[in-house]
């Protein structure tokens, strides 16, 4: 009876749910519209990759923490259940569902294994939640950087050698923190490195928010529980038939204080958690468990398929047929370098989008970056393909963009430590004037989210040369208002 009260109120003079002030759901609808091919995340690609049956009727399951349904922060009936399944299939010793996404389970890891003082190795290449963890946790860290592509302009892989001498040189770092698959599906060598982390009897947390998917073929890059790495945080809903915000995180082994790191996380995560993205989390982990094998063969194919196509008629380059000597590449992660053609990523992508109706996860000075799933069919791959041979054959002839020299940067000195930052004040300064002030923010283009100036950092002119290039180019660089200024300290 409310229901269809509710429903007469939106058709009285002939208004419809469309016509009423609500952007949000306008645009995604207006979006879905569009019939769009998403090569992004979330990993269903508009619903594609979950069951018509398992998606009707969804907004009924919206409850709440009813008798029967159990209690995410003190689960002992179908959660559960559902999160003992989980850390089964993934390998883990324990798993917690995650409905803040992977960022939550970073900050619980980190705030979880580290105390006041404590000092991390990190790798440079980093998701911006685990310096804002570090921040909260008032961590010192020790960056190190991964192997720079000069080819693609991206961060390749870390190497076991890199992470050897920070533990050697650091012998009272606490543990190391990894990002593997970085963005661009890299996938460092993990056995090797955790290994060695454990040789030297330190904790090592991997940021897998983009591998989700690994453990189940055995045809792509191993996953870090396999590993034996001692926390692992995924995001389910990057590559998975998950919704977005669904993440899990993983222990396994003993150098952990599961109760700790699980008290940290009652803190830090919402104490409503969404029951729906909770039972994707649980839907997610049968449909790969049961058919995943299955499904990311057939993914395969068609991306074999896609990359001869390319590599044969094009002059584009991929980067997970390039060799590699150290690691390997997740080949679900498409990405495609477009210097033949003479544009930025940041301009193929908009044409893509504009001219094709293709969507791409992200583009940066070089590349597109595609995210391919179980939900992505040969339909897909040959319209991107054929897109992308148009494109080529629409500027083999046409003006070149300036070559942008883009490179590696340094690492930048810590100036103010990050437990100091928050109590400091600040102001906004225009970026070009900004050489040699101290960061307050993060500034990273986003994505990726790799950082480029940390928070407590010294900011260089090679930095915003770097920044302001982006820009220029068309990217986004977080950090950075739309007046060209950035947050320092005073």
């Amino acid at each position: 009876m409310a229901n269809r009260k509710i429903n007469s109120l939106f058709c009285l003079g002939g208004r419809t749910i469309n016509s009423i002030n609500s952007p949000i759901y306008n645009a995604l609808r207006k979006y879905v519209k569009s019939s769009p091919i998403p090569f992004h995340m979330p990993g269903h690609k508009i619903g594609k990759g979950i069951p018509y049956r398992l998606l009707k009727d969804l907004h009924q399951l919206d409850m709440t923490e009813i008798p029967g349904l159990d209690n995410l922060h003190f689960p002992d009936g179908v959660i559960k259940e559902a999160q003992d399944l989980a850390a089964k299939a993934f390998g883990a010793d324990n798993t917690s569902f995650l409905v803040n996404g992977s960022t939550c389970g970073i900050h619980a890891a980190i705030l979880g294994v580290c105390k006041p003082g404590d000092r991390l190795i990190v790798s440079r290449d980093c998701h911006k939640s685990v310096i804002g963890a570090m921040m909260l946790a008032s961590v010192t860290p020790i960056y190190i950087a991964p192997k720079y592509d000069s080819l693609f302009g991206v961060p390749s892989l870390m190497l076991p050698s890199t992470v050897e001498e920070a533990l050697k040189n650091n012998p009272d770092a606490v543990g190391v923190v990894l990002t593997r698959p970085n963005y661009y599906g890299l996938c460092s060598d993990i056995r090797v490195i955790s290994d060695m982390v454990h040789s030297y009897n330190k904790i090592l947390i991997v940021d897998e928010a983009h591998g989700a998917h690994l453990r189940f073929s055995s045809k792509l890059p191993y996953c870090a529980l396999d590993a034996d790495a001692d926390v692992c945080i995924q995001s389910a809903h990057k590559t998975l038939p998950a919704l977005t915000q669904g993440a899990y995180m993983h222990i396994k082994g003993n150098r952990v204080d599961v109760d700790k790191v699980k008290f940290v996380l009652r803190l830090i995560q919402t104490s409503s958690p969404s029951y729906i993205i909770m039972a994707f989390l649980d839907i997610a982990r049968a449909i790969m468990e049961d058919y995943g094998a299955e499904l990311i063969d057939k993914l395969l194919d068609n991306i074999d398929c896609f990359e001869k196509m390319i590599c044969k008629n094009t002059g584009y380059k991929i980067l997970s047929v390039q060799p590699f000597l150290s690691g390997h590449a997740d080949k679900t992660r498409i990405v495609v370098n477009v210097r033949n053609t003479g544009k930025t990523g940041f301009f193929i992508e908009k044409i893509l989008r504009n001219q094709f109706n293709i969507q791409v996860e992200m583009a940066d000075m070089y590349n597109i970056v595609c995210i391919s799933t179980i939900a992505d069919g040969m339909k897909e791959f040959e319209s991107l393909y054929y897109a992308l041979k148009e494109i080529e054959k629409q500027f083999n002839n046409s003006m070149k963009s300036p070559d942008i020299n883009v490179k590696e940067l340094n690492i930048p000195l810590q100036a103010v430590s990050l437990d100091k930052i928050m109590q400091c004040s600040f102001k906004r300064q225009k970026l070009a004037e900004s050489v040699n002030k101290v960061s307050r923010g993060i500034i990273t283009p986003y994505p990726p989210g790799v950082p480029i100036v940390c928070p407590g950092e010294l900011i260089t002119e090679e930095a915003v040369q770097y920044i302001i290039s982006v820009l220029k180019a068309g990217g986004t660089v977080n950090g950075v208002t739309d007046d060209g200024e950035i947050e320092i300290l005073t």
